[in-house]
C-alpha cells in the first residue's frame, strides 16, 4: 500500500508551534506566550462580531471593501493598493509562494520572525538568514547576503522576538542597496505600540517605490487575534498578483466586520497603547532591579536572558515559571535558547511574572 508523496522538501518543515496555552491541573494560567493584546478587544468590535452571528449564511464580501475603505480613510492610503488576508501571514505565505520558487533565495534577519524561512521552503525556495548587530537587524548584513537568486527580503519592524527596530532612515537605506526586482517586506505587526521619533512603519516607502510592501495585523493591540486579519499596503501590480492566489473568500465576515469596528474605535486603541507604555518600562526596571539582563524593546513584549543551562537556564526558568502558572514563549527555534519572551499582560499579571521571577532567582541562590 502506498501514499502520495509531497512535494520535494515539504517533509523537512519544522512545523510552526504556538505558545503555550495551558498547564495540566491549573485553572488559573498567565499566558504570555503570544504577544496578544492585554487590553483585549474593544467593545465595539465585539458587538459587531456578534451582529455578524445572524448572517452565517451569507458569504463574506470577498474583496473587504467596507475594511479597505476605513483603512484608507484612517491612514490617508490609497484603497486600490491595500490588501485583506486571513492574517498577517496568509499575506505573508501567498507573497513568497507569487515570487519566489525553486532555485530562489528568500532573505531575512538572524532572530526574524520564523514565518519567513517556513514559507519559503514551503515554496520550495531557500531561506538565507541575514547577520544582526546587538539583535537588531542590520542593513549591512541584508546588503551582504543579497544575491542574484535573492527574491524577496522580509524586515520585521519592530522585529519579533527581539523587540528592536530599524529607523525609517534605514529602512530607506536598505531599499536603496536592493536590485529593483527584489520585493522588501516590511512586517509592521507591532507599528501601533511604536512611539520613537525615527521609526516609520513603512507606508511612505511603499508610496515611493514599486517593490516595497508593508504588512499589518488586527492580531496585536486590537486584540482581535482569534479571527486572523491582516492587511498590507503595496504597489498595484502587487496587489493584482495578491488576489490572483489568494482564496476568493479569505476573510470572514465576522473579522470584516470587528476589524472595521476596532479601527474606529481610536479610544480603546489608545487606552491599549498607553498600557504598555506603562508596564514595559515597569517591566524593564524591575529586571534592573533582579540584575536580569534583557533585550530592550519598543513591542509588547520584553525578552529576558538567562543562562545557556545549569540552575538558572531559561529552560530551568520556564519551568519554574510552569509550576507557577505563568507561560512565557521559549524561543530557542529563533537561536536565542537562552532567552524567554513575555507579553507584557495586565497589572496583576506583570506583578506576579516578576514575583515568580524573584523568587527562581532566590531558590537558585540557595536561599
Amino acid at each position: 500500500m502506498t501514499t502520495p508523496t509531497p512535494l520535494k522538501g515539504i517533509m523537512d518543515i519544522s512545523p510552526y508551534v504556538g505558545g503555550d496555552a495551558s498547564v495540566e491541573g491549573m485553572a488559573r494560567i498567565v499566558k504570555l506566550s503570544s504577544n496578544e493584546g492585554a487590553t483585549g478587544p474593544s467593545p465595539k468590535a465585539v458587538a459587531a462580531f456578534e451582529k455578524v452571528g445572524a448572517d452565517l449564511h451569507r458569504y463574506p464580501d470577498g474583496g473587504a471593501s467596507e475594511l479597505r475603505a476605513g483603512l484608507a480613510e484612517m491612514y490617508g492610503l490609497d484603497v486600490n493598493r491595500l490588501i485583506c488576508g486571513n492574517g498577517s501571514d496568509e499575506i505573508i505565505s501567498h507573497l513568497i509562494h507569487s515570487y519566489a520558487g525553486p532555485g530562489d533565495e528568500v532573505l531575512y534577519s538572524e532572530h526574524g520572525f520564523l514565518m519567513y524561512p517556513l514559507g519559503a521552503m514551503a515554496s520550495g525556495a531557500t531561506p538565507v538568514k541575514a547577520a544582526e548587530t546587538d539583535y537588531t537587524a542590520s542593513v549591512d548584513g541584508f546588503l551582504a547576503a543579497v544575491t542574484e537568486r535573492t527574491k524577496l527580503v522580509f524586515v520585521a519592524n519592530p522585529n519579533n522576538p527581539t523587540g528592536t527596530y530599524l529607523p525609517q532612515s534605514e529602512l530607506q537605506r536598505l531599499r536603496a542597496g536592493l536590485p529593483d526586482d527584489v520585493l522588501l517586506v516590511i512586517d509592521s505587526a507591532y507599528a501601533e505600540f511604536v512611539s520613537r521619533n525615527d521609526y516609520a512603519p513603512g507606508i511612505e516607502l511603499v508610496s515611493a517605490n514599486d517593490n516595497v510592501v508593508m504588512t499589518r495585523t488586527f492580531s496585536k493591540i486590537y486584540g482581535l487575534a482569534a479571527l486572523r486579519l491582516g492587511w498590507a499596503y503595496c504597489p498595484t501590480e502587487v496587489a493584482m498578483v495578491f488576489h490572483r492566489v489568494r482564496g476568493p473568500f479569505n476573510v470572514n465576515a465576522a473579522a470584516q466586520a470587528a476589524g472595521l469596528a476596532a479601527l474606529h474605535d481610536v479610544k480603546h486603541t489608545d487606552e491599549a497603547r498607553a498600557h504598555n507604555d506603562r508596564w514595559l518600562p515597569w517591566l524593564q526596571d524591575e529586571c534592573d532591579r533582579l540584575g536580569l539582563k534583557y533585550i530592550p524593546s519598543v513591542g509588547n513584549f520584553l525578552t529576558i536572558e538567562f543562562d545557556e543551562d545549569g540552575p538558572r537556564s531559561a529552560n530551568a526558568a520556564q519551568e519554574f515559571l510552569r509550576t507557577k502558572g505563568i507561560l512565557p514563549r521559549a524561543i530557542a527555534g529563533y537561536g536565542l535558547a537562552a532567552h524567554l519572551r513575555f507579553t507584557i499582560g495586565l497589572e496583576e499579571e506583570n506583578r506576579a511574572v516578576i514575583e515568580a521571577l524573584e523568587a527562581f532567582l532566590s531558590d537558585t541562590n540557595g536561599d
